[in-house]
Order: structure tokens, then sequence, then C-alpha cells
């Protein structure tokens, strides 16, 4: 069974756009998203699975899942953090991903780690 975050996980996101590799005028809006996982508990914590739920500016929603993030599966320790980049294509200039993290404590306890809503836009197309 998985449980909700029993272990405090912070996870921190910045994003980026990529208008070099972007194609506007095809609608292909390039995103680069930068996350770091802190373990802020106090046992090792080794990250299993992600899921993604992407939205479009057209409220097209895409889920993405798989194994780790960025062909890893890291682990952990208490008081040390894990960053990495990956990135998105939206048909928009405008869009948003949330979704979770599975991982397993190294008590074998597994659970989702939850990562909050976050935008991806075109600098100046949001107000």
């Amino acid at each position: 069974m998985t449980d909700i975050c029993p272990h405090p996980i912070k996870i921190e996101v910045v994003t980026e756009y990529l208008p070099h590799e972007s194609e506007p005028n095809e609608s292909e809006f390039v995103f680069r998203y930068t996350i770091t996982i802190t373990n802020e508990s106090d046992q090792t914590i080794k990250l299993l699975s992600r899921h993604w739920i992407i939205t479009d500016g057209e409220n097209q929603v895409e889920h993405i899942q798989g194994d780790g993030v960025v062909g890893q599966q890291p682990s952990i320790a208490p008081g040390t953090s894990y960053t990495y980049s990956s990135g998105c294509i939206l048909p928009t200039p405008v869009g948003s991903m949330y979704g979770s993290y599975q991982m397993q404590a190294k008590d074998g306890q597994l659970f989702n780690a939850p990562i909050n809503p976050f935008t991806l836009a075109v600098p100046n197309i949001v107000h």
C-alpha cells in the first residue's frame, strides 16, 4: 500500500522557456524544468517512479508515468538533496504541470511525494 507522504520531502521547481529550441509558428514551445528534492526525514529515501499531469493552454491533459527520473532512481540520504533537469514541449505558450514521485523509505515503506502545480510560460505571456 502507498501512503501519502509520511516523510518530510521538500520539492522545489525552477522553469525556463527555451526560445532557441522552440518553433512558435509550428505550435512547439520548449520548456526546461529543474527540480530539487530535499530529504528532510531521518531515513534514506529512493525515488522509484514519477507521475506527471501536464495541461496545455487549451486544457488538453497528458499523463506521463515512468520509472525514476532522467534514467535514474536516486537514493537521497537524510539532509541531502538531488537535483535534475528535464523538459516539456507544449503546443501552446503556457501550460502547467503537477504530479508525484513514488518513493521508498529505507524501512521499505512506499509513499507518494506530491509535486505542487507549477506554470510553464513564455516570458511576458501571463500578466
